[in-house]
């Protein structure tokens, strides 16, 4: 929540200014309607400085559809609001041919109806100084994107995984001894997943950021690639949680030795993962023995003869535990990828651990 909160802050105070100089500006020069500069600011704002270059080119691209075909219905059709209407949807369908973006798109409608606003003024003349209008607020938006300091993803990303790491491995100790509340259980998952989107698009954004200096660049692409694992980790635990959910009654009729070893081979894996996270933050001393070594390994193979014998015994049903058993297997692989790249990276990064102060 306190995330979201400082996101939507950032995002505020970015437009809100950039609204406040495209005003400023388009006052200060003289244009009729400084209203329209401050709409395309609005528009233009990106939540990187790397967006911002990305998306200029097609803004202004969508400016200039959206100015020119107006200008030249105003010529032929005049400006009717059924005429207006028309030529919105004209400039729709041009923006999604070319495969503009949605926010694009909205700036190119703005333009419209910019241009098409009833008007004393020669329409050349009042397209271009709309068009001038629109163009000042974009470029505002790029102003405050360039000079506003930029949100720190890398520590955003990192203890958002942390936090939803933590979640899903409490949750998960809690289901596995049939001590969670269902209908709570449900909420949690879906706040869960909530989450994960977040974080995938936390790391799309880091991934953008630029890198200038050319000795931190291969820092930097490790720790991407340590990054993008920690994800597919995280999800794979969450993949067990969704699964001992699904299967949460029928595990407590089975009987208690397959339930003994599900938690025992269970409670291995979280505390390998529990370990990992807290060695790559350098929680845990550098020369421990145990550091990234050394991890107690969960016993599939056991496991999985454990519910074989189950089979033996008559049990009836016991086929639809063994997806879980592969996805237990399947979080053990990605834990053991995880665990080499996060020994590679503190190998040739010994002095950069991936800690960082614990607010954002």
């Amino acid at each position: 929540m306190k995330d979201d909160v400082m996101k939507l802050g950032a995002r505020m105070l970015k437009t809100g200014l950039a609204v406040a100089i495209a005003l400023y500006a388009a006052t200060f020069i003289g244009f009729p309607s400084p209203v329209f500069a401050g709409i395309a600011a609005v528009f233009a704002i990106q939540p990187s400085i790397y967006r911002s270059f990305q998306t200029i080119l097609e803004q202004l691209q969508a400016n200039i559809i959206g100015v020119s075909i107006a200008t030249i219905i105003v010529f032929t059709l005049g400006n009717d609001p059924f005429v207006i209407g028309f030529t919105t949807i004209l400039v729709i369908g041009i923006c999604m041919y070319i495969k503009l973006s949605e926010g694009t798109i909205s700036l190119a409608i703005v333009a419209v109806i910019a241009v098409m606003e009833s008007t004393d003024m020669e329409v050349i003349q009042f397209a271009l100084m709309r068009f001038s209008s629109l163009t000042l607020g974009i470029f505002s938006a790029f102003l405050v994107n360039l000079l506003f300091l930029p949100p720190k993803y890398e520590t955003k990303l990192f203890h958002k995984i942390d936090r939803t790491t933590s979640d899903v491995l409490q949750w998960l100790r809690i289901t596995t001894r049939h001590l969670s509340d269902d209908p709570a259980l449900k909420g949690e998952i879906t706040r869960i997943q909530n989450e994960i989107s977040y974080i995938d698009q936390t790391y799309l954004l880091f991934t953008e950021e630029r890198t200038y200096l050319k000795k931190n660049r291969l820092s930097k692409a490790r720790k991407l690639i340590v990054f993008r694992q920690m994800i597919a980790t995280t999800k794979k635990s969450f993949d067990v949680l969704k699964a001992f959910h699904q299967l949460d009654e029928r595990i407590e009729s089975i009987p208690t030795m397959f339930q003994t070893a599900l938690i025992q081979e269970l409670d291995k894996v979280i505390h390998s993962h529990e370990r990992l996270l807290l060695s790559s933050m350098g929680r845990i001393r550098k020369h421990h023995k145990e550091t990234l070594q050394d991890i107690t390994e969960p016993d599939i193979p056991h496991l999985v003869e454990t519910l074989i014998q189950v089979y033996q015994e008559g049990e009836k049903d016991r086929l639809i535990f063994l997806p879980l058993a592969s996805r237990l297997m399947e979080y053990q692989h990605h834990l053991d990828h995880l665990q080499t790249l996060l020994k590679s990276y503190q190998q040739y990064h010994q002095d950069e651990q991936l800690s960082f102060s614990q607010k954002d």
